[in-house]
């Protein structure tokens, strides 16, 4: 059995430096807002632009830690609430990331929700009203979550099926904030500096990757994120040709179709 350090993808502490982080519109006071306002926070927005960067720069604003979550199919309620373990011949409790981060007020991220089994979510509705608690069944307690407590989640509506979506129940106990790949000149400029490569070379792989992703509708079920140029760029600045660089980063993860990729490869020759 994991303990909930293993079992939480991160534990950040605030002291660590701040991450970069550039703000789009004002997601920045609406989290502020709903932090003191002891509101859940819901991140809607496709994979990889800048949700969870956005949770850790915010969580640094306001020195807290983080304690961040993975979430997926195998996800069980024991999971995120803890369980009894044997250690040294002796039975103990050990604390899952979320009753964790409520006793020590913290802001619980659970990434991509949806992805967790619908009665492991169920869990965390007594902590999304009024009552901010979080009952802890097998050892009897029931603990009350402090004012510093924020439970944040995401998940990519483009992957929204019948099977892999939210209870209505759960959303409506969350304010949404809606997330989305940032403007040319903020994406570039992102780029640039997570990568190391010069500006006009991150504005070529913003071109690249709008072309790209304009071809969502044309066969293309994921398009190019924000991570995959920021990683075309690092190959770039580390020596790779740009042309192969970007058929590593920005062609080969989002699709295996012949004909796609030949599109890609197209588009890539027109811009490098």
């Amino acid at each position: 059995m994991k303990s909930y350090l293993e079992q939480a993808d991160e534990v950040e502490s605030p002291e660590q430096a701040m991450p970069y982080y550039i703000p789009i519109g004002d997601e920045a006071v609406v989290f502020e807002t709903a932090y003191r306002k002891k509101l859940p926070l819901m991140l809607k927005g496709p994979t990889g632009c800048g949700k969870t960067r956005f949770i850790r720069y915010m969580a640094h604003r306001l020195g807290r830690p983080v304690v961040t979550v993975a979430c997926h199919d195998d996800l069980t309620a024991g999971d995120l609430v803890g369980r009894y373990l044997v250690k040294g011949g002796e039975t103990v409790w050990i604390d899952g990331p979320l009753t964790h981060a409520v006793r020590i007020g913290a802001i619980c991220y659970l990434d991509e929700i949806v992805e967790a089994r619908q009665d492991t979510t169920v869990v965390i509705h007594p902590l999304t009203d009024d009552r901010r608690i979080l009952p802890v069944e097998k050892t009897g307690e029931t603990l009350t979550a402090p004012d510093e407590f924020m439970l944040v989640i995401s998940f990519n509506p483009g992957y929204q099926s019948l099977l892999k979506d939210l209870k209505p129940s759960t959303k409506q106990r969350f304010l949404a904030l809606e997330f989305d790949y940032p403007a040319a000149d903020k994406e570039a400029e992102i780029v640039a500096h997570e990568s190391g490569v010069e500006i006009s070379t991150a504005r070529s792989l913003i071109l690249l990757g709008s072309k790209i992703r304009n071809l969502k509708d044309k066969g293309l079920e994921e398009t190019v994120s924000t991570r995959l140029l920021v990683y075309a760029g690092q190959l770039i600045q580390g020596g790779i040709p740009s042309p192969r660089a970007c058929e590593l980063a920005m062609l080969q993860p989002i699709t295996d179709e012949p004909e796609v990729k030949r599109g890609i490869r197209e588009l890539i020759t027109s811009v490098f």
